[in-house]
């Protein structure tokens, strides 16, 4: 592994993903092949810690499965203009000017929720019945981290 080899934790093998992807994705001036092997090397290293840490094989597998299901997501849309993607809790959350990407969030497998004015996107592992929470309500909550934020070109963050 030489993408995430001195990655101990899954979410430090996260935020080399994001670092990485920010140099190597072709929408920001890198190559296919590269962000390929990355790609690749991310799912062997979440896989790795996952088993290192205990986890039974079927946890592992979850926790795996998990993970490169949002990133297969967010690679989808992260190149939309003027949208603002987060990781709230186990779900993905997308605001900003989404009207004009409708299309492609739905494609990428998003919702929309009426009531928050805002895309979402969950595994079925974390399938919920709707709530009354507001989306802010529920960022404080669960937390919140801005996978993308950039006015007209969307790259990931640190």
């Amino acid at each position: 592994m030489k993408y995430f080899k001195d990655c101990t934790t899954i979410d430090e093998v996260k935020a080399q993903y994001k670092k990485l992807a920010k140099e190597n994705h072709s929408d920001a001036g890198g190559d296919t092949a590269t962000m390929q092997e990355i790609n690749r090397e991310y799912s062997y290293a979440c896989a790795h810690i996952a088993k290192g840490a205990g986890m039974s094989d079927e946890e592992a597998d979850t926790a795996i499965k998990f993970s490169e299901e949002y990133r297969c997501v967010i690679e989808q849309i992260i190149h939309l203009p003027d949208i603002i993607i987060e990781a709230v809790g186990h779900w993905i959350w997308v605001t900003g000017n989404t009207y004009p990407v409708r299309k492609e969030l739905k494609e990428a497998g998003l919702f929309f929720a009426h009531k928050k004015g805002a895309w979402y996107y969950r595994s079925e592992l974390y399938k919920t019945r709707g709530g009354n929470k507001t989306l802010p309500e529920i960022k404080a909550k669960y937390g919140s981290e801005t996978i993308n934020r950039k006015q007209g070109v969307n790259i990931l963050e640190d």
